[in-house]
């Protein structure tokens, strides 16, 4: 190693995928600098727009002109949060990386207690919250309940009350690297690396800005992801239920015949035919949907389309050195 490499500063990289957060981007910017300015670190500030319709893209690009250490990946359209992190992740030079939204919930004044458990020589630092600030009590109910739903079920143990506010050290991200399904739940896939992770605590703010992207539905969407990617559990159990229920109507079955020849009891009637049969086709109706799901994510494999496609990018300092020293 000569000396130049020697005294090199180790670069932190932040991933901040947005989609049409015009609104709150600027706040964002100045409290990222704000908050990191005393770190003893190279700053890389990855910003992926996620296919915005409003004016994201051009304040990302209002600010890159000011700072030559901020990277724009413009994706050629809407991919999604977890895929628009994915792209951000690829492109990451740093000897760490943090995972920040724009919109200001997760404070970026959390993330120098974040290096300095990275620099105690942890590789994966993840942010669980403490309190939901701006979120209604059946959001925050049915979160509380499924992250623990969740973490019983799942073939890992996914941590608690913790979205994709994190850091990870360049060992991790590698080896999340290596992961290119297309079905990306990344709580699950962060977990899924291992190495030796920890946690910090902090209290998630109200959005600072604009209206939430996950509505009622893109939140259930992403449970089922969570569930499916990560456990066959829901398999096993329509198998279990489908034997249940065989059993239930093989006892029923049974004493309605014993019934007939030893007391000359009637079988019952159309309704209960008609409820029976209604019960058994939905049992059999939610079975096939929970392996349709699983076959879907199969079939979406098979296809090997790339995950995203990036339209334009505007590089930071740090990638147009590495390309060139590369060249």
């Amino acid at each position: 190693m000569d000396n130049k490499q020697a005294k090199r500063k180790k670069i932190l990289s932040i991933v901040a995928p947005a989609y049409n957060e015009s609104a709150g981007l600027d706040a964002f910017y100045s409290r990222l600098i704000s908050s990191t300015k005393d770190l003893d670190l190279e700053l890389e500030v990855i910003y992926v727009n996620d296919g915005s319709q409003d004016d994201t893209l051009e304040l990302m690009s209002k600010q890159r002109s000011n700072d030559p250490r901020i990277t724009i990946i413009d994706l050629s359209r809407n991919f999604g949060k977890e895929i628009a992190l994915t792209a951000g992740l690829d492109h990451a030079l740093g000897d760490a990386v943090v995972v920040i939204d724009t919109d200001l919930q997760d404070p970026p004044e959390v993330i120098s207690e974040m290096v300095a458990k990275w620099l105690d020589g942890n590789d994966v630092v993840n942010a669980k919250r403490l309190k939901r600030r701006g979120e209604s009590w059946f959001k925050k109910l049915t979160s509380y309940m499924y992250y623990r739903f969740l973490y019983q079920l799942s073939d890992i143990k996914i941590p608690k009350d913790t979205g994709d506010f994190r850091l990870l050290s360049r060992d991790a991200l590698d080896a999340l690297l290596k992961l290119r399904e297309k079905h990306r739940y990344m709580k699950g896939l962060f977990a899924w690396v291992g190495y030796s992770q920890v946690e910090v605590t902090y209290e998630r703010d109200e959005r600072y800005a604009g209206d939430t992207k996950w509505g009622f539905w893109a939140l259930v969407n992403l449970a089922f992801e969570g569930l499916t990617s990560f456990s066959v559990l829901p398999l096993r159990l329509a198998s279990m239920v489908g034997v249940l229920s065989a059993f239930i109507a093989l006892v029923f079955g049974t004493l309605i015949i014993i019934k007939k020849f030893l007391y000359g009891d009637p079988v019952a009637g159309y309704a209960s035919l008609v409820v029976l049969i209604t019960f058994i086709g939905g049992i059999q109706l939610l079975a096939l949907g929970v392996i349709g799901e699983y076959l879907g994510r199969v079939f979406n494999e098979t296809k090997n389309r790339p995950l995203y496609l990036v339209k334009d990018m505007q590089k930071s300092r740090y990638l147009s050195n590495q390309e060139d020293n590369k060249s």
